[in-house]
């Protein structure tokens, strides 16, 4: 299932089933996981682990030393999960030992082409990138997350769990779960209740997270009495955790 133009090193680990594409080239201390199929002239290097199962489409660049001018040569990884599609002209770094030295991608995302992951990164599961998608460094990226084209992120910004930014936006800011936001800088527009119907939330739920939306941007409340009433929201409503939690760890300040 390799290709006999393709590079690998005998010291890579390979798992049976794995398909490697023409003038592909696979670096010491990868590890590809069972199933997956890597396209032609790709190259992935450093300390990789990609799991089961994978598409990596041509011309990725997965592995690679961080865009990071304090970076001196560490063993640091990057780390890939099941299932995921990985389209043309990807690329992916590793981490830094500045952070937890790992770039971690979960399971199940669907990421297209010329997608930016930037060192430190930490992107969960069943997420959407689409074209030009950039993370720059320590950007953290929750469950469900769908990213427009073009989308730029903000070194150390996260992004909470089912929220969604259309194309072209320009992150700065934090973006709390199950918002949606679009532009240059990024503003919010409602809530993605449609994404959370097709998940299986429940129609009581939708309306509290609607609720509490209004209470952080409508309401004329500050921050911290937004929090107040969420917290008590919450007792009833236990989806308001998620975004109870998320903005009271914001770091950077949210998107408002």
């Amino acid at each position: 299932m390799i290709h006999p133009t393709a590079i690998v090193h005998p010291g890579a680990c390979i798992a049976e089933g794995v398909e490697i594409g023409p003038f592909s080239v696979i670096g010491e201390h990868v590890e590809i996981g069972a199933g997956t199929r890597v396209g032609p002239h790709v190259v992935i290097t450093g300390h990789t682990r990609i799991g089961r199962d994978n598409r990596i489409f041509q011309f990725c660049s997965l592995g690679e030393m961080p865009q990071d001018k304090k970076y001196s040569g560490e063993p640091t990884r990057l780390e890939i999960g099941d299932r995921n599609t990985i389209r043309e002209y990807c690329n992916f770094n590793t981490g830094t030992v500045q952070d937890a030295g790992v770039t971690r991608i979960g399971d199940d995302n669907w990421v297209m082409a010329s997608v930016h992951i930037g060192h430190d990164c930490q992107v969960a599961n069943k997420t959407i990138m689409a074209n030009n998608v950039t993370l720059a460094g320590h950007v953290t990226v929750g469950d469900w997350v769908i990213l427009g084209g073009m989308t730029a992120v903000h070194q150390f910004a996260r992004i909470g769990a089912h929220s969604m930014c259309g194309g072209g936006t320009i992150l700065l800011q934090d973006l709390p779960p199950y918002v949606m936001v679009s532009g240059n800088p990024a503003a919010t527009h409602g809530t993605n209740s449609e994404g959370l119907r097709r998940r299986g939330f429940s129609a009581e739920a939708i309306s509290a997270i609607k609720r509490a939306y209004k209470t952080i941007y409508r309401s004329g409340l500050t921050l911290d009495e937004a929090r107040k009433q969420l917290a008590e929201a919450a007792v009833a409503t236990p989806e308001l955790q998620p975004l109870l939690d998320f903005i009271s760890a914001a770091g950077r300040g949210i998107v408002r």
